[in-house]
């Protein structure tokens, strides 16, 4: 066994982008939800062109602002074109990405009984499928996708959070999640208005653990485009303990069928 640095063979990201009307305040230059824009399109221009990803935005709902593509000049129309709403349904979010991920299981919102869940969904869905069955696998397992999640706040309806999480974890689906802002604290708004907010860390650290992805916090602009970027890198190669019994079997049978070349050219023999 030995450790090398492979091409993840990831063919689909889900970016799922919080939306709440917290995102307006300023802490993080020059406000949430610019800097977030910003960093996503930065993201979608270090991806491998042959990555598709889709946008999935939540607030007291969800939507699937862009389904899963190649153009990314679709994508950044798409991340300008963000309008703020009141709520934070981040587990709404989470179950849109995986309906995106695996359309043929017909997961929907509407299966769950929180009348938020019924509103947000794309103008051209589908025909409802069936639901249909599936085994379970071990969580981070699923090799084709992966949900980066950025939130600035905590859940205030929708789909339970960690239930959403664990639909993923059953899937194979790793979440990498960005907490944005401040942990704890008073922030104002741009008009003036002082509103309570305080990212729920706790929860968000369970989404990442559940799913075997990972958890970062970005405080600043800055913070979050870094993080943005080294989900970049990880996309493109990531690091795996691999078997190597068949390529050093294969080796020493290129250097045997090689000696005995050079034993038959040099010595008219092949030992």
């Amino acid at each position: 066994m030995a450790r090398v640095p492979l091409p993840w063979m990831r063919s689909s990201v889900m970016l799922a982008i919080d939306i709440s009307l917290s995102m307006r305040v300023s802490d993080v230059k020059p406000t949430r939800i610019a800097a977030a824009q910003e960093a996503a399109k930065s993201f979608l221009l270090e991806l491998p062109k042959n990555i598709e990803v889709g946008l999935v935005t939540f607030a007291g709902s969800g939507q699937v602002a862009q389904r899963m593509t190649l153009d990314r000049e679709a994508l950044i129309t798409s991340i300008d074109g963000i309008q703020m709403q009141m709520g934070t349904a981040i587990g709404n979010g989470i179950v849109l990405c995986l309906a995106e991920l695996f359309p043929d299981q017909g997961i929907q919102l509407d299966d769950f009984d929180n009348p938020s869940t019924r509103y947000g969904r794309s103008l051209d869905q589908k025909e409802k499928k069936p639901v249909k069955d599936f085994t379970p696998v071990a969580p981070g397992s699923y090799d084709s996708a992966a949900i980066i999640l950025l939130s600035d706040g905590r859940r205030t309806t929708g789909v339970d959070t960690l239930e959403a999480a664990k639909m993923a974890a059953d899937r194979g689906v790793r979440i990498y999640v960005i907490g944005l802002g401040t942990v704890d604290g008073d922030v104002p708004t741009p008009d003036g208005l002082a509103i309570y907010m305080q990212l729920d860390e706790p929860t968000l650290r369970e989404v990442a653990r559940m799913t075997a992805g990972e958890y970062h916090h970005a405080g600043t602009a800055e913070t979050l485009r870094s993080v943005y970027q080294n989900l970049g890198s990880r996309v493109q190669v990531l690091t795996r303990e691999t078997e190597m019994s068949g390529v050093v079997t294969l080796i020493s049978a290129v250097f045997a069928i090689a000696a005995g070349v050079l034993s038959f050219v040099w010595f008219g023999r092949a030992g």
